[in-house]
């Protein structure tokens, strides 16, 4: 399992590395996109890739979207993971692994990790908690990277639960301090305007 999870940790990264290397820089253009087969609408600051795929899970297979969009130095990203209710008593080990692979790669950078209570509204106007985390990886003693990433679970009716990754990762930073970066406004949107079912 802590392959299968690395392994799709690791295709998201690649793919919003991909998108760093090739994509275009357009202004801020704020658009609702509504994503009714993953269950949430969000604010995007621009139009996201999609990409989807399914992933290996106990002999059974996980199904997983991620829409991601590059604004300059930032890929604002939403991974979506569905967990079908015959393995919804798995899913917080699944949340917990996800959390540990991304936590652990910023320790082992010398980079550090800051946690914030904070909540999230669900499409019924219901406010409920969640942490977000701000997290510095460096190199070579320097911040290079910043990220801000609040994990979502959620119920659906049929049994099914869904795993939401809300992340946005800032490049070429210039400061340690990932959490006065991406506390301003223009992540915050990102953040508050998610909201899933």
């Amino acid at each position: 399992m802590e392959q299968v999870l690395f392994r799709a940790c690791k295709a998201g990264l690649l793919l919003a590395g991909l998108i760093l290397l090739i994509a275009c820089s357009p202004k801020l253009d704020w658009r609702t996109v509504q994503s009714p087969q993953e269950r949430y609408t969000a604010l995007f600051p621009g139009k996201p890739d999609k990409l989807e795929r399914r992933i290996p899970y106990q002999e059974q297979e996980l199904q997983q979207t991620l829409e991601a969009v590059k604004i300059d130095n930032d890929i604002y990203s939403i991974s979506s993971i569905q967990v079908s209710a015959n393995q919804a008593a798995a899913t917080e080990k699944i949340i917990r692994q996800l959390k540990d692979n991304l936590l652990e790669r910023a320790k082992v950078s010398g980079g550090m990790v800051a946690e914030e209570v904070a909540t999230y509204q669900t499409s019924n106007r219901q406010r409920l908690p969640t942490i977000d985390y701000f997290i510095a990886f460096k190199s070579n003693g320097k911040a290079q990277q910043q990220m801000k990433v609040r994990w979502i679970t959620r119920q659906a009716s049929n049994g099914d639960a869904w795993i939401y990754q809300i992340s946005v990762l800032h490049v070429n930073a210039n400061t340690d301090d990932a959490k006065t970066l991406l506390s301003k406004e223009e992540y915050a949107n990102f953040f508050n305007e998610f909201f899933p079912e």
